[in-house]
């Protein structure tokens, strides 16, 4: 059956705002038409401002995203976060020793832990450092370096100079962005610089974010989606997402 114009648009944005992204081959395949006759309804759908085109796929909103500061992040997903955080506190285990970066998810988690036994927890985030020591039975490692201040959060060389002497259980990292092609991404190249750091000195990596940043694009690459072993998000994950993750090994909870 052919479609219509009109068919064809209704088409991908209803795919679109299922999942999350659309690929020019899956829709030409699935409408029976060539991937001309797709890139030319993705530039319309554009011109109106209903969709992003990038290579080969198109997104609901622009994927690459802008360095934004911690405190307008905390007013957002506030229910996810928190929920999010309560899942991530549940995979600490008793006398565990584990790194955090920084984030409003990550003070979301943060807000929930409640160790088991004494927890060792190191930590960029100055956020993360005020809330954990208030905690009997947590001991807080804060790294040193050059504060930034969007994140509230350091950065630079003393701070990935303490990482060298030191081992964990686990790293949570809260992120800006999770792209199936590109990688693991935060908004700061430094920032993603000190969490591959983390990550080398930990034995499992976990990645906490809400469901608005798959998809997604910061400047700096952390690392690529199969060198995460856990993510913890909200229900708003698409059904193709959390199958395009487990298809790379990485262990999906959804909060």
């Amino acid at each position: 059956m052919i479609l219509s114009i009109a068919e064809r648009h209704k088409y991908i944005l209803n795919t679109l705002h299922k999942e999350g992204f659309v690929k020019v081959i899956d829709i030409a395949k699935k409408l029976d038409v060539t991937t001309v006759t797709v890139r030319k309804d993705l530039k319309a759908l554009e011109e109106k401002g209903l969709l992003y085109r990038t290579h080969g796929s198109a997104s609901p909103v622009n994927p690459h995203i802008a360095d934004k500061n911690v405190r307008e992040k905390e007013k957002i997903k506030i229910k996810e976060k928190q929920l999010i955080g309560i899942a991530a506190s549940r995979l600490i285990e008793e006398d565990d020793s584990i790194i955090i970066n920084s984030g409003s998810t990550i003070c979301a988690f943060a807000e929930q832990i409640e160790p088991k036994g004494q927890l060792r927890v190191v930590t960029s985030s100055i956020q993360a450092t005020s809330i954990l020591g208030e905690m009997e039975d947590v001991h807080v490692s804060q790294l040193g370096g050059t504060l930034r201040r969007s994140s509230m959060s350091v950065i630079g060389s003393y701070t990935l100079s303490f990482l060298k002497n030191i081992t964990c259980s686990k790293v949570f990292l809260g992120v800006d962005g999770i792209d199936s092609e590109f990688g693991v991404t935060t908004s700061n190249i430094e920032e993603a610089e000190l969490n591959r750091a983390m990550m080398d000195v930990s034995l499992k990596t976990i990645v906490l974010c809400d469901s608005s940043k798959f998809g997604r694009k910061g400047f700096g690459k952390i690392c690529d989606v199969d060198k995460i072993d856990i993510v913890v998000t909200d229900r708003g994950i698409s059904s193709s997402m959390q199958q395009l993750l487990e298809e790379h090994g990485v262990e999906v909870i959804v909060a």
